[in-house]
């Protein structure tokens, strides 16, 4: 057994060692208990195992039919019209927060800059036809649905532009996403930059193939974040958070809380929000629809398969700051729900 697999069987038997400790600290019975965390980690699995699975498979496709001189034909040359662009993208490739992860760290390889690719990530989730309908049928084409759509908007667009004016590739993504840089330059060399674009068979045989391989390497962080999600849920009582729910500050973290430990998919979490209407204020329910499909438990631990560490933390605090700063201005100045 090799080190990283043997890592993660220690990291997976201490988390059941977590959840049965913290069991047995309550009093409850462990059985029971145990039964719910595994209804939930499968639950939340089986809900966004087929979006990873269809993210895989797009990524094979864009590796196989999509060149470097297709993405630099296709982006804008200005940086801030190109980061603009980026938070669109998901209407051409609609995929939700597990599904897109995948999909960035291939057009990284194809030569996608770096803020049109971390505008596209905080984005897509959104910013994409399968959640614009499910939000509309939710909510109606009303101020809740406009104020999804433009607050990620607006958040994916300046984190994106951080990293336009702050970011250089080789500190920011993992090697897996680069080539060593040639001659000193500072520009980064797409890993396939002059690969060809293959015939159609071929190219479906490979993009299947590569899908494959790329599941199983990112679905390990998949099941590492279902399974903490899943613990979270168990542990951490909904009582207690959703008490919390009135403060025009404190209403926006509970919220943004429960959006990252309840790890639901963007398809389906317009639904759960609006079960919160009435009980929570109108910014915290708007923070729980952008922030949740930017970052979750899932998510996180997938940024880590295409980011630096560091960066990662930054791909966390910057959308949980700026949505939480929309969601109080909106408690104290809006009220629409």
């Amino acid at each position: 057994m090799s080190l990283r697999r043997l890592s993660y069987w220690l990291a997976g038997l201490g988390l059941a060692a977590v959840v049965i400790a913290a069991v047995l600290g309550t009093g409850q019975d462990v059985g029971a208990i145990l039964g719910i965390f595994t209804t939930r980690f499968l639950g939340i699995f089986i809900e966004a195992a087929p979006f990873l699975l269809l993210g895989t498979v797009v990524s094979g496709l864009i590796e196989s039919f999509v060149t470097a001189d297709d993405i630099a034909r296709w982006m804008p040359r200005n940086p801030v019209l190109a980061t603009l662009a980026g938070a669109f993208m998901g209407f051409a490739f609609p995929v939700c927060e597990c599904g897109v992860v995948p999909v960035v760290r291939r057009l990284f390889t194809k030569g996608l800059p770096l803020s049109v690719g971390v505008t596209f990530l905080l984005a897509a989730p959104v910013m994409n036809p399968i959640v614009l309908a499910s939000t509309f049928v939710a909510f109606g084409a009303g101020p809740v649905l406009v104020g999804r759509f433009v607050i990620t908007a607006m958040v994916a667009v300046g984190v994106g532009l951080v990293f336009a004016f702050a970011g250089r590739p080789q500190e920011v993504l993992r090697p897996a996403a680069l080539m060593p840089v040639a001659g000193g330059s500072t520009d980064v060399i797409p890993l396939y930059a002059r690969a060809p674009r293959k015939p159609l068979v071929a190219g479906l045989r490979d993009a299947l193939r590569m899908a494959g391989d790329e599941y199983f390497e990112m679905g390990r962080y998949l099941v590492t974040g279902s399974l903490l999600a899943a613990a979270m849920q168990t542990l951490v009582s909904q009582d207690v958070l959703l008490a919390l729910g009135r403060g025009p500050v404190v209403s926006v973290l509970v919220q943004q809380a429960l959006a990252f430990l309840l790890s639901v998919c963007s398809t389906v979490d317009a639904f759960l929000a609006l079960a919160f209407v009435g009980s929570f204020t109108t910014g915290s329910i708007l923070a729980f629809l952008t922030f949740g499909p930017m970052v979750d438990i899932k998510s996180m631990l997938m940024f880590l398969g295409v980011f630096q560490r560091r960066i990662v933390l930054y791909l966390i605090l910057l959308p949980l700051l700026m949505t939480l700063l929309i969601g109080v201005w909106i408690n104290l100045n809006i009220s629409f729900v």
